[in-house]
């Protein structure tokens, strides 16, 4: 049976590192801040951005609330991102996805200014993270990689598999893998052959956003196995894009959904905030 990746537990142990690490900062006068950007109702959204601006407030950050309605021109959105791009008091920026339809996220995500990119979208933090010298790492992936650390799985020389090919965790996550020396195959919905490549892994990230898709025999015994995804079944439960019981069966550790990588990416988020708080401060 496989180890249960506990990521609610090791959440809370990486919020008392950033809590840490605000205290230091705060008796060098300085309160590290996130602004966080919401446009529109959107429900899931709505949960995360309160779960955020929680959890900031835990560890010291200050967090700056701009919920916008759903109509807001992008203009004015753009606008907004400039008067925070120039406000002192903010190291980081985040704009809440998905934005809606009217407006070009990419217009946006480009906007924001690379050192206050605490998401790590930007094309400039995107191109760091490629050449092995990240600024910012995308909360996700960066959760997932320290996942992956409390597993105790050998990275250098792995064979990994992640599927699911998103800017937002697909890509990023196979550069962090390749910058650990791991052997990595991305798949997507152009794969042949996807159980069989699936089964070649000693680490699997399943990020697609499909229920249970990963199954029990399509991975091999003694396998890591990371479930980004989270759905919801036809009983309105969140399951994972991997079958759990099937798999846990076979694989040696495996994150759980929910409590596994959701309340990594936050406390990832908080701890990119604190980083940018120094880094713009040369500290």
């Amino acid at each position: 049976m496989a180890k249960i990746l506990n990521g609610k537990a090791l959440a809370a142990t990486v919020r008392d590192e950033v809590a840490a690490e605000s205290a230091a900062l705060a008796e060098q006068g300085i309160t590290p801040g996130i602004a966080v950007i919401m446009v529109g109702e959107h429900p899931a959204s709505a949960v995360y951005v309160r779960n955020k601006r929680r959890a900031a407030q835990k560890v010291g950050v200050t967090s700056f609330d701009n919920d916008l309605p759903a109509d807001t021109s992008e203009a004015a959105l753009l606008a907004l991102v400039d008067k925070l791009n120039d406000d002192d008091a903010v190291d980081g920026i985040l704009v809440q996805l998905p934005l809606p339809d009217h407006i070009d996220a990419d217009k946006v995500l480009d906007r924001i200014r690379p050192d206050k990119d605490v998401d790590g979208f930007h094309a400039d933090n995107v191109g760091r993270l490629s050449q092995g010298r990240p600024r910012f790492v995308a909360a996700t992936p960066k959760g997932c990689m320290r996942l992956l650390q409390e597993s105790g799985a050998e990275l250098s020389g792995a064979n990994a598999v992640i599927v699911g090919r998103s800017n937002i965790v697909g890509k990023p996550m196979a550069m962090l893998l390749t910058n650990a020396s791991a052997t990595v195959t991305v798949c997507h919905s152009r794969t042949r052959d996807l159980p069989d490549v699936v089964r070649s892994a000693d680490i699997v990230v399943a990020a697609v956003g499909r229920e249970k898709m990963i199954q029990g025999d399509w991975v091999k015994e003694g396998a890591v196995v990371i479930d980004v995804g989270i759905n919801r079944n036809a009983e309105g439960k969140l399951v994972g894009d991997v079958d759990f019981d099937a798999v846990s069966e076979r694989a040696s550790a495996i994150t759980p959904v929910p409590g596994g990588v959701g309340p990594m990416t936050i406390a990832s988020l908080l701890a990119n905030t604190v980083l940018a708080a120094r880094l713009r401060r040369g500290k």
